[in-house]
């Protein structure tokens, strides 16, 4: 899939606005976060396997899990939720199962009294491959690598995965996100409505990216709401670890 400089400029141009400035040592995980603990291991006795097919809504993309570069999928929609940019661009796109139960959240969220606007869903290899390679321009190949996915690489592609953030546009794709009403809102019910906050806090050594409260990724309802439980994150419970990170600085 091809997609045009103009188009690849305007999104580094909108993360160059709302400050995607990710600092990968702003949350430190404790010594031995990343050892596997007895819920983990509760998890591989039931043996679940891997899900690597692209078309899947349980697809584990990860640094070791690939997607096809050629990978569109053919469902995607426009979810009918506000984002940070207002016009209609590829990267508001969702698959349309993803789509339909971020409009539920965004609902949910809006009947608790909070705002949340989309910022990044879907993602070409292309597009991917642009972002990725001006992170690496701007803060070198290693940090890139702790926030940043390779080509190929990244959940974005699958369009299950959608980055979000409050409706007063502050803290956007930022550490301080953690920290907003939003952002507990998120950890206490997106599981309700399929979605997982995707790079947990403490899991750094196993997903092989800092802590992104704002990075959800869906699962459907009843593996979201397992995982939620169990406080693991999607390599653990496919048992899918640990992952063999880069040089992350962890």
């Amino acid at each position: 899939m091809k997609v045009s400089i103009a188009s690849v400029l305007i999104g580094i141009l909108l993360l160059s606005l709302i400050g995607y400035e990710i600092q990968p040592n702003s949350f430190q995980s404790n010594e031995g976060d990343h050892i596997i603990n007895e819920t983990t291991l509760v998890q591989a006795e039931r043996l679940i396997q891997v899900d690597t097919n692209p078309e899947s809504v349980t697809v584990l993309v990860n640094k070791h899990y690939k997607l096809p570069d050629e990978h569109t999928p053919e469902d995607l929609v426009y979810p009918n939720v506000p984002f940070y940019s207002g016009e209609n661009v590829e990267w508001h796109k969702m698959r349309k199962e993803a789509a339909d139960s971020l409009e539920k959240l965004f609902s949910a969220a809006k009947r608790d009294g909070l705002s949340l606007l989309g910022v990044s869903g879907y993602r070409s290899y292309d597009t991917q491959k642009s972002l990725f390679e001006h992170y690496v321009e701007r803060h070198g190949e290693e940090k890139a690598r702790t926030y940043s996915a390779v080509p190929g690489h990244s959940e974005h592609q699958t369009g299950l995965a959608i980055d979000v953030t409050g409706g007063d546009r502050t803290c956007v794709v930022a550490p301080c996100f953690a920290y907003t009403e939003e952002a507990k809102w998120l950890k206490e019910n997106a599981a309700n409505y399929g979605f997982i906050i995707r790079y947990l806090e403490g899991k750094e050594q196993i997903t092989g990216y800092i802590y992104e409260p704002w990075h959800l990724r869906y699962v459907g309802i009843e593996m979201a709401k397992e995982i939620a439980t169990l406080g693991v994150s999607l390599e653990e419970y496919m048992n899918a670890v640990p992952v063999e990170v880069e040089s992350t600085g962890f």
